[in-house]
């Protein structure tokens, strides 16, 4: 008698949706990705800001778009920004190749801004600007990369970490910039009346960077120096042999040192690079109007060019892209409190957000994947 037939088995889960998990990780821990989620969530969190300060959400969006485009000048003013914060996010992408944390920024800005004060006031009144720019503007980047030297120096020789000195000569840079514009045997503009600010006196016209956007745009040549100086970096680390040798001491200084590689002199070029980036940056802010070196020049650009770099990753079209995106989100920020009287702290709000969110997204991906 043959044996009875086996009763049918019951059917196996299907692995497809297990199957496809892998097939996403890859998509959903895209930096593309990863930027959309967080500004999603950056966003929603404005949206309640704007409803707590007792204004429409439409009436919100109009005037932060009114003031980051509305007019020539609302652009013009947000591309000077963006560029900016660019040229400070290039110098530290360019640090951060060699395995550094440059987050002396601000300081860097300053000396960069006080040493393109202090030249462009000694030139005369009539000299061209073919060359009274580019010295205002090679004094910057000299200062931003001799004050970043002094802590490339500490690492180099001391062991010192950059990450201690470098945010420790933010506050000196600062300090030194105040007494300038403090004290009239330096570079404050003489006291006429009680009413006279504490700055420097306006830098001659040969001095002043030129406007690209006509005379509505305040648009300045800051723009293009920051698109040149994203674009050779880019090449540089990575089409050259100094990028890969950057690149090489950021994985490994022991390895490239037993590999013969400089690098003392190649760590000390990148945070030195970083320096006076920064250092422009300043310079381009003191000869852009008003054309003078003021008490809280910096407007804090030094810390926000190091958020761009940290949300860059390491891309210098990322870093364009986020400087844009930061440049016209302050500028419209001030337009928002005008127009809106929505605080313009809330933009500063959903910045922090934005890189709390884009952080978080990051190390949630880094784990998931060393787990896997």
């Amino acid at each position: 008698m043959p044996p009875p037939p086996l009763p049918p088995s019951a059917p196996a889960p299907s692995s497809a949706p297990r199957a496809a998990l892998p097939r996403l990780a890859p998509l959903l821990g895209h930096p593309v990705s990863v930027g959309l989620l967080a500004v999603v969530l950056a966003g929603t969190a404005g949206l309640g800001l704007v409803l707590g300060a007792g204004t429409t959400p439409a009436t919100a969006w109009n005037a932060l778009a009114e003031g980051m485009f509305g007019s020539p000048y609302a652009i013009g003013s947000s591309l000077n920004s963006a560029a900016v914060l660019a040229l400070i996010a290039t110098g530290f992408t360019a640090a951060h190749r060699a395995g550094l944390v440059n987050v002396g920024g601000e300081g860097q800005l300053c000396a960069g801004g006080l040493a393109a004060a202090a030249v462009g006031l000694a030139l005369p009144a009539g000299v061209p600007a073919v060359l009274g720019v580019p010295l205002v503007l090679v004094a910057g980047f000299a200062a931003g990369a001799a004050w970043a030297g002094i802590a490339a120096r500490l690492r180099t020789r001391r062991g010192t970490s950059e990450v201690i000195t470098t945010l420790l000569l933010n506050f000196i840079g600062v300090g030194l910039v105040s007494v300038a514009v403090h004290e009239e045997a330096l570079l404050r503009q003489p006291v006429t009346s009680s009413e006279t600010l504490p700055q420097s006196a306006p830098l001659p016209e040969g001095a002043r960077l030129p406007l690209i956007g006509g005379i509505e745009s305040p648009a300045t040549a800051i723009v293009v120096i920051a698109a040149l100086a994203a674009v050779i970096t880019g090449v540089v680390l990575r089409r050259t042999a100094v990028g890969l040798r950057l690149r090489s001491v950021g994985h490994s200084p022991a390895a490239s040192a037993r590999l013969g590689l400089p690098v003392a002199r190649l760590e000390t070029g990148g945070l030195a690079f970083a320096g006076g980036a920064a250092g422009v940056a300043g310079a381009g802010l003191v000869a852009m109007a008003p054309s003078v070196l003021a008490e809280h020049f910096s407007s804090g650009y030094g810390f926000s060019g190091l958020v761009v770099g940290l949300l860059a990753r390491g891309s210098l079209t990322a870093v364009a892209a986020v400087s844009l995106l930061f440049g016209f989100l302050t500028n419209g920020g001030i337009n928002l409190q005008l127009a809106a009287g929505v605080p313009a702290s809330s933009v500063q709000i959903v910045q922090s957000l934005l890189v709390l969110f884009v952080a978080a997204a990051m190390f949630a991906t880094t784990r998931n994947r060393s787990t896997s």
